[in-house]
């Protein structure tokens, strides 16, 4: 269904609910819980998650550290907060994985689910991702005598953006929320080569052929104040969803246009193309680089949390979207061949 958010939805809603006197309460309206969940998303909640994740206390977030097994442990516990459930293999909130890079040492990677609705789709999972690692400390640049990296935009803005939008689903009554599944996953390792999305699309706590679509965000933070770019857009029919849901809910504010850098080659350098290669459609949320990208001024100062709020309501109208649709998404098959190396069935599937 293509969600349109009617302007005075939260009044209703709540006169309704003012209204209900002794009798039985009438099945949540799936419109009204939507507009409610998007009020959730805001400025204000986003720059205090993010003043959070990139103090100079967190030194860095690198992997492994102190700093990215506490950042994993304070994503949990708001999750656990908010009302998601555990998403990890073991039934906890963490996977463990290690990588030839820092072995025997491990890295935490975070996995929360919200259940979907119906109880058939609710086996089918769409997949929210970003990295919540950075680079650590480091030689200061120049004049600069600052050695903390601190990754506001890479990638507190994404790491809390997708926090967001997890408690504000969370928030949705039960009977109103998507049918399918959603499955949030803060992953390390990032910095260090797509790792901890590598080990979960290695090793995932759900079957691969049960995951419909990864929407990544890495990077949402900085550059326009009304644009994100969602690379991948041309690869399968999430690009005609996605277009579907800007055209439907204009007053969000947010538009995600194509890809205009494919001379980089983003498509394949951020977490989402480890479930791309796994035969996952996927789309990669990302406003760019810019002058203090891997650099220790990418501080919260910086970071436009009003427009992080507008992407994250995007987000998850866009979940909303596919999350109730009766058919997955579809790659394109050229796009497929291409870059589903890894797909179960494909001969050069490997780990």
């Amino acid at each position: 269904m293509n969600v349109r958010i009617p302007a005075l939805a939260l009044t209703a809603f709540l006169a309704a609910c003012a209204s209900g006197g002794d009798e039985a309460a009438a099945p949540a309206d799936p419109a009204e819980a939507v507009a409610n969940a998007l009020t959730e998303i805001d400025s204000d909640g986003l720059l205090a998650k993010a003043s959070v994740l990139a103090a100079d206390s967190m030194r860095g977030r690198n992997t492994p550290s102190p700093e990215i097994e506490a950042t994993a442990v304070w994503i949990a516990e708001r999750m656990e907060a908010a009302g998601l459930e555990p998403g990890a293999a073991d039934g906890g909130w963490i996977q463990r994985y290690t990588a030839p890079a820092f072995d025997p040492e491990t890295a935490p990677n975070v996995v929360a689910v919200l259940e979907g609705s119906d109880s058939t789709l609710a086996d089918e999972y769409v997949i929210y991702s970003a990295h919540m690692d950075h680079v650590g400390v480091r030689e200061p640049r120049g004049e600069s005598t600052d050695s903390v990296w601190n990754g506001a935009d890479d990638n507190a803005s994404g790491t809390v953006t997708l926090m967001e939008v997890a408690e504000a689903m969370a928030s949705m009554p039960v009977e109103a929320r998507p049918r399918r599944s959603m499955l949030f996953l803060w992953v390390s390792g990032e910095e260090r080569g797509l790792l901890g999305s590598a080990a979960y699309a290695r090793d995932p706590s759900v079957p691969l052929e049960s995951m419909v679509a990864n929407f990544n965000v890495d990077m949402v933070g900085r550059n326009w104040t009304d644009t994100i770019v969602a690379i991948g857009k041309e690869h399968s029919d999430l690009g005609a969803t996605m277009n579907r849901v800007n055209d439907a809910n204009p007053e969000i504010g947010m538009t995600a246009i194509d890809d205009i850098w494919p001379e980089e080659n983003f498509y394949r350098r951020s977490d989402h193309f480890n479930f791309a290669r796994r035969g996952v459609p996927v789309l990669f949320f990302f406003n760019g680089t810019h002058d203090d990208y891997h650099q220790a001024s990418d501080e919260v100062a910086k970071l436009n949390t009003e427009k992080m709020a507008r992407i994250g309501r995007l987000l998850l109208l866009l979940g909303v979207e596919v999350g109730n649709a009766d058919e997955r998404p579809a790659w394109n098959p050229a796009s497929f061949e291409e870059f589903a190396t890894a797909a179960p069935g494909r001969e050069s599937a490997g780990g």
